[in-house]
């Protein structure tokens, strides 16, 4: 399995993505690489770690997930792995959860996110997303209070 962190998503891969079927609800998966230092174009915050130029980005698109109605599901540090092999970790993993692929295209090209993109470029050294729907059986993250976790005999429910 080749793995290959990037910042942004070709235009054939964006057209692809959002050219897929809205089938309501879902959850992106966000693996982070953070830069070891912060990289603005303008020169700004040379000393700043990546982490924290993502964080930027971070305090203010989580309220533009919220304002089309969806909703950060959980943030955390990556510490270690258990299965498989990669070169490198991540350094963070963050589920987003989103009404529709319609909602996450609006937001993704609004003024407002391209207003704190930099603050994501100057950070991010790489990243994974990976759009999730529920298993059957489940309802969306958004329609309970809690988390239900995905059981491995529930995979042909998947498909």
């Amino acid at each position: 399995m080749k793995v290959v962190n990037t910042v942004f998503p070709t235009s054939e891969q964006f057209q692809d993505f959002f050219g897929a079927p809205d089938d309501g609800p879902f959850v992106m998966v966000n693996l982070l690489k953070f830069k070891a230092k912060a990289e603005y174009a303008d020169g700004s915050d040379a000393d700043l770690p990546g982490r924290e130029a993502y964080i930027r980005y971070g305090a203010v698109v989580s309220g533009l997930i919220e304002a089309l109605g969806g909703r950060i599901r959980y943030s955390g540090a990556v510490t270690g792995l258990l299965l498989g092999e990669v070169e490198e970790l991540w350094d963070a993993v963050a589920l987003a959860e989103y009404p529709s692929l319609a909602a996450f295209q609006a937001m993704a090209i609004s003024p407002e996110m391209h207003a704190i993109e930099h603050h994501r470029k100057a950070g991010l050294a790489g990243q994974l997303n990976i759009r999730t729907r529920p298993a059957a059986g489940f309802e969306p993250l958004g329609a309970r209070d809690e988390m239900r976790m995905w059981r491995p005999e529930q995979a042909d429910a998947v498909n």
